[in-house]
């Protein structure tokens, strides 16, 4: 995950404009809605001035969600969500009025990521869906692919050194995933899908294709995030993997380091600041570690800047915007944190409403109220929005 919002330039978008801020929102024609039966009449109101000492607070909470929230993606003026019941949610940000709905019947989605006029899903049967925006109608999406295709599939089937021991021993071609796709991410042309099967697959956006296989970790890997090229990789057995590209035609990957803070603890979450050399990754200890990698140097070296105990379970999920950082715990709970220059994080407050744990998080810049829009999806089935100012409105230096 990166602190730069993915953008979605496709006829999905042909009538919004291509931006984040909401500058020509007019607050003062929102009415506030607590708790909505119906989320496509919610209007989310945002503090008008940026002077008011607004506290942390719940602008709104959608309950009638199918199943749990499984995870959360901001692109452009749209907020996708997916549940546990199979179900894809496209929502216009930060009003949540629903936009579109699509994914009935293939499989408990676990993680998205949308560019271009696609959006790729990674589900709990192993395979990732490739949906398109149809031609004929911009809030309608169809399935036009599963990962890996039949025709890569039918390519490799009949030669035996294409097959692979799973866990389970079972044998599989080795572009498929053997067990539940956890996390997803895209870098240019290539789509990063990471298993609890232990695998990290690399997939070509133009064709398709799988392009390489890498066991990267002992245990299930958890999330994916990708900054300035480098693949970060996080797992259950406590490990952060940094991958970088060995052969730029043949999209070969090779380890460049592995970060460990601690041990007996899981990595469930990890996100990136383009630009910082930053990473953040949730422990299931319920601590939050900070590395600083040096982007100056020609060999790239990684330090431990920061390891704080963020929430009493474990963090779940992981949002960086700008100088913030919000987290996500089993707590129920999400904390909100100020970056220092060296990497430190300074607690600023907490976030409180969820009745089961958070499960992802996003977030997004408000120009005209001076704050942050923080969308949280629980496994109390609850999508919950929430307004954080600027922490200078708050008196916090």
């Amino acid at each position: 995950m990166s602190c730069i919002e993915p953008t979605l330039t496709t006829p999905l978008l042909s009538r919004f404009p291509n931006q984040t801020d909401y500058s020509d929102q007019d607050p003062q024609t929102i009415t506030r809605p607590e708790t909505l039966p119906e989320p496509n009449k919610l209007l989310i109101p945002i503090p008008p001035s940026p002077n008011t000492q607004t506290h942390y607070k719940c602008l709104a909470t959608i309950h009638d969600n199918a199943g749990p929230i499984s995870s959360l993606t901001l692109c452009g003026e749209f907020l996708f969500s997916a549940s546990s019941t199979k179900d894809i949610t496209v929502w216009q940000h930060p009003d949540l009025r629903q936009f579109a709905k699509f994914g009935h019947g293939e499989g408990s989605v676990k993680a998205l990521v949308a560019v271009g006029n696609r959006v790729f899903s990674a589900h709990q049967d192993g395979k990732v869906r490739v949906w398109k925006v149809s031609t004929r109608s911009e809030n309608v999406f169809r399935l036009v692919a599963s990962l890996p295709t039949t025709r890569d599939y039918l390519g490799r089937c009949l030669k035996q050194s294409n097959y692979v021991q799973t866990r389970r021993n079972h044998r599989r071609l080795w572009i498929e995933h053997g067990d539940s796709i956890s996390c997803l991410a895209v870098h240019g042309d290539v789509v990063y899908s990471g298993s609890w099967d232990r695998t990290l697959k690399v997939w070509r956006m133009s064709d398709l294709k799988c392009l390489e296989s890498i066991r990267a970790h002992d245990d299930a890997i958890n999330a994916i995030a990708v900054h300035d090229g480098m693949v970060y990789t996080a797992s259950a057995d406590g490990k952060i993997k940094a991958w970088d590209k060995r052969n730029e035609m043949k999209n070969s990957h090779c380890l460049l380091n592995t970060l460990v803070a601690r041990s007996n603890m899981s990595w469930n979450a990890i996100a990136t600041c383009v630009g910082t050399g930053i990473v953040y990754a949730a422990g299931s200890d319920g601590h939050v570690a900070v590395w600083q990698c040096d982007l100056e140097k020609e060999k790239r070296v990684w330090m431990l800047v920061c390891d704080v105990k963020a929430h009493g379970m474990a963090v779940l999920s992981l949002c960086v915007v700008s100088e913030l950082v919000f987290t996500g715990s089993g707590d129920r709970s999400i904390g909100v944190w100020k970056r220092k220059n060296g990497g430190e994080l300074i607690k600023l407050g907490f976030l409180r409403g969820h009745e089961g744990p958070v499960r992802c998080l996003q977030a997004s810049w408000y120009r005209t109220g001076r704050g942050y829009v923080v969308y949280s999806g629980g496994l109390d089935r609850s999508l919950r929005v929430w307004w954080v100012p600027q922490e200078e409105n708050l008196g916090v230096k």
